[in-house]
């Protein structure tokens, strides 16, 4: 069959449209044999051909082509048994062109040019019989004859011509279609690789503004650069939307299944919520209590779920508020999470509906569009609950708001509920909460749907009342352990409400801009409001002092960290330590076998790309050698594409952390792979990074104290000349963001770059001119993740780009681009030991402190993004 027609559907059904016809043909032909009186044997042949057709359609034994070949082949034997009869000479016209044009559905010109054929030779045998019986030729005859001929050479040609246009047509379109997805696939690329690039400045953007928030003492200008740092925060979450729409386009999506906590998710989902939420919208998040405390899937995914309905519903409500809805359906894999989303936005007409199920939608696109964003929020959803087979459906009215629903199939890791009140039996709860002070009777609604779900499902008693003289009366007859009073409310009747404090929990659901009065008794809830806030008053009481954050440890944990660059390791033990553990250090694969033969360690930190022995070899060869297949190894790579981490975790590494490292995600691989002995939670004092505060005079460092801090601190970065660093094109805010602001810890590595370079140039110079391009890749991108680390992006970028041509063995791009790389690295070198003073380092040698000698890429910040 010609290709052009293998994959078309219409094409497809000549398969059995030829068989059902042919079929159809024969049982004509055995029943007109048998009124006709003609042969009866070859009625035999004609039904077990029918019978081997069948049997070939069933059972596919050969290929449609053969088969399509097989039917018309029968078919024409059929033809020509009915045309050798007399009385079917002047029917074969009428039978021929009927079956033309049902193999003009097959796309194969042969077999009409085989009808053909088989039409002239059997009517030709018709007219050689009629004439050797002597029978008279008249102009009748003559013109009869002539007309069926030429009529079955038209229709044949035209059959053919049809086909052919077909084919035309066809051709055309799959190499539209091809161009297109090549069009797509392009786009998608150009959307990520822009999105990579765009990171790099943004990231600087955020850190050098975070840099000026902290040294700034002039409050609006430190307002201002606030600003600066929550529009960098914004490009930074379009970017990320970009990245998801396009590997969900190019269907790359991979999810990643790892136990989490519903409780985890949504504490770090509000926190990144509430600066962004309007305070005269609310958001209410309703938890069913009975919900299982640990789930097995996608929590990463997950939350950005969360996160796009939520901005949604806020950036669409002019008033009113978001309610989220958050319960679970049993099933036999475990249950669905089902997730309900509610709003009290500007609604969607039926057809603005529609265009949301397409894809790409923004209500109000356009010039005069009122909401910001890409409209890539529900795309990114449908994509990502699609990936987790599950279902979203929407309900929705013009000027009326709008209901999302998602069921995500996900298994339970641990069944115990997520809250459970300790002593529920005793708390007795009261709320003083004038919901009627709400104007959208909906936000009413939301907050009674929470509070009946808190108090049935944790089994807890409570009384409402909405009047200062009620909850005078309530308290009179009711021995409350904990009250819950809006911000509004106790304004009102604060030295009530102070003087109930005393007696029993008072909670103050309140904004963010709320400021008790100085000695205040009453705890504040922060809103948004939402269940697991509320689980921890309850679980306290009036003696309960609240006490700063609390953090992980893992003291005494014996870590081996693992890579072959010298710039990948003096943090470890910075980074590492600041957890309690006990950290040592292996150059290469064979040394960390060595090393884990030798000692006991409790966690190792492999990287991935080594000279001799990369660090999945590595991670086999320590849990065979050593015996120890239990010991956790967690791979630490800057492969942090959504794939690498099944790979990895394929491969047998019990975590994976990608670099740069967020700190949360790195302890919830510590909690997830370490036994719970090992892990402990200490208090540690809060340190607010939130909105910048006036600076009360009389709290003011005295300014000798700041002199003296400031001398302390010249001594510390002596000797960097930042202006001689940022003319060499390198960024020292991005740099000092690496080094968690740490000047003395940047200068360090500084002075690492200076003196591994010479190195690297040489070994890669060498790996170039033996076209050894697994070595190359290995050392360009130890070259790409140093120069990142100090802020050389630009020289960063262009190794980056070495490396990927290495992988790809592409030796003309090396040729090409790699002197100019190696010049760029070598200026670098030399100004970093200009602008530092490093005229007695000890170049391409060890570190001045062997025992900080290797550095690992960690993002300080808790809240960073990878890249």
């Amino acid at each position: 069959m010609n290709n052009s027609y293998e994959n078309e559907d219409l094409f497809q059904t000549a398969h059995p449209v030829v068989l059902f016809v042919y079929t159809l043909f024969s049982l004509a032909l055995i029943g007109v044999s048998l009124l006709m009186g003609w042969e009866r044997w070859p009625l035999i042949l004609i039904a077990a051909a029918i019978v081997l057709c069948w049997f070939l359609h069933i059972t596919q034994i050969v290929s449609d082509t053969i088969r399509l070949w097989i039917y018309s082949m029968l078919m024409m034997v059929n033809f020509f048994f009915y045309g050798i009869h007399s009385t079917s000479t002047y029917d074969l016209a009428v039978i021929m062109s009927a079956l033309l044009f049902i193999l003009t559905l097959t796309g194969i010109p042969h077999l009409i040019t085989l009808g053909v054929v088989t039409y002239y030779i059997t009517f030709g045998y018709d007219i050689f019989v009629y004439l050797s019986s002597g029978s008279a030729v008249d102009r009748l005859f003559i013109a009869r004859t002539l007309v069926h001929a030429v009529l079955i050479h038209v229709i044949g040609i035209i059959a053919i011509t049809v086909m052919r246009t077909w084919d035309r047509v066809l051709r055309r379109s799959d190499e539209k279609i091809a161009s297109l997805t090549e069009s797509t696939r392009t786009m998608n690329d150009f959307l990520v690789n822009m999105s990579h690039e765009i990171r790099t400045p943004i990231n600087a953007v955020m850190g050098l503004s975070r840099v000026c928030i902290e040294k700034e003492e002039d409050d609006d200008i430190r307002q201002n650069m606030v600003s600066v740092e929550r529009a960098g925060k914004r490009v930074a979450e379009q970017i990320s939307d970009i990245l998801d729409y396009s590997e969900i386009n190019m269907e790359n999506l991979v999810i990643n299944n790892d136990d989490y906590m519903l409780s985890s998710v949504l504490n770090d989902l509000v926190t990144q919520i509430k600066p962004l939420k309007p305070d005269e919208l609310e958001l209410v998040i309703d938890v069913d209590p009975g919900l299982p405390s640990v789930i097995c899937g996608d929590a990463g995914k997950l939350k950005k779920i969360l996160w796009h309905l939520i901005m949604n519903g806020l950036k669409y409500s002019k008033e009113g508020g978001v309610y989220v809805h958050l319960y679970s359906v049993v099933r036999a894999y475990g249950i669905n999470l089902c997730i309900d989303v509610r709003d009290t936005g500007i609604g969607m007409s039926p057809r603005e509906l529609e265009r949301v199920y397409e894809g790409f939608y923004q209500a109000n696109s356009g010039r005069t569009r009122s909401t910001s964003g890409l409209g890539l929020g529900m795309s990114i959803v449908y994509g990502f609950v699609t990936a987790m087979k599950g279902f979203v459906t929407m309900e929705s009215e013009a000027g009326e708001g709008t209901s999302v629903h998602i069921s995500i199939p996900q298994k339970v890791t641990d069944p115990s509920v997520c809250m459970k009140a300790n002593n529920n039996e005793k708390l007795i709860l009261g709320t003083f909460l004038r919901f009627e002070k709400f104007s959208n009777p909906n936000v009413r609604e939301y907050y009674n749907a929470m509070i009946l779900d808190i108090v049935t499902g944790l089994k807890v008693q409570m009384h409402r009342v909405e009047t200062l003289e009620k909850l005078q009366t309530l308290v009179d007859s009711v021995k409350m352990t904990h009250l819950f009073v809006g911000d509004v409310e106790y304004e009102e009747n604060r030295e009530y409400m102070e003087k109930l404090a005393q007696k029993m929990l008072v909670v103050v659901v309140a904004n963010d801009d709320f400021i008790p009065q100085p000695h205040s008794h009453v705890r504040i809830l922060r809103k948004p409001f939402y269940c697991f806030p509320v689980i921890r008053v309850l679980n306290s009481d009036i003696h309960t002092k609240e006490t700063g954050a609390h953090r992980l440890f893992c003291r005494g944990v014996r870590a081996l960290v693992v890579d072959d660059e010298l710039m990948n390791l003096t943090v470890a033990k910075g980074i590492f330590s600041r957890y309690g553990m006990t950290v040592e250090c292996a150059r290469s694969g064979k040394e960390s076998i060595k090393l884990c033969k030798e000692k006991v360690f409790d966690i190792v930190f492999m990287d991935h790309l080594m000279h001799e022995m990369d660090g999945v070899e590595a991670m086999k060869r320590i849990r065979v050698e050593t015996g120890r297949r239990e010991l956790p190894i967690v791979a630490l790579t800057a492969n942090a594409v959504s794939a690498a981490k099944e790979m990895f975790l394929s491969e047998g590494f019990d975590g994976f952390v990608s670099k740069p490292v967020e700190l949360e995600e790195l302890e919830s691989v510590l909690r997830k792979v370490l036994p719970k002995s090992m892990i402990t939670y200490e208090e540690v004092e809060s340190t607010p990074v939130a909105e910048p505060v006036k600076k009360d005079k009389d709290l003011e460092e005295p300014k000798e104290h700041k002199n003296a801090a400031a001398t302390e601190s010249e001594k510390e970065t002596e000797g960097i000349d930042k202006d001689a660093l940022t003319s060499l094109g390198i960024d020292a805010a991005t740099g000092l963001h690496y080094c968690q602001e740490d000047e003395e810890f940047y200068k360090t590595i500084l002075e690492q770059f200076y003196m591994d370079s010479a190195r690297k140039i040489e070994d890669a110079s060498v790996y170039r001119k033996e076209k050894d391009y697994s070595n190359y890749s290995i050392v360009v991108h130890a070259l790409k993740s140093t120069a990142k680390m100090i802020g050389a992006l630009e020289l960063s970028e262009k190794a980056k780009a070495l490396e990927d041509a290495a992988k790809n063995e592409d030796g003309a791009y090396i040729d090409k681009n790699h002197q100019k790389a190696m010049e760029e690295c070598m200026v670098l070198s030399e100004g970093i030991k200009k602008a530092c003073g490093f005229e007695n380092a000890d170049e391409g040698g060890q570190s001045s402190s062997d025992e900080d000698e290797e550095l690992l890429e960690f993002m300080p910040d808790e809240g960073g993004e990878k890249q």
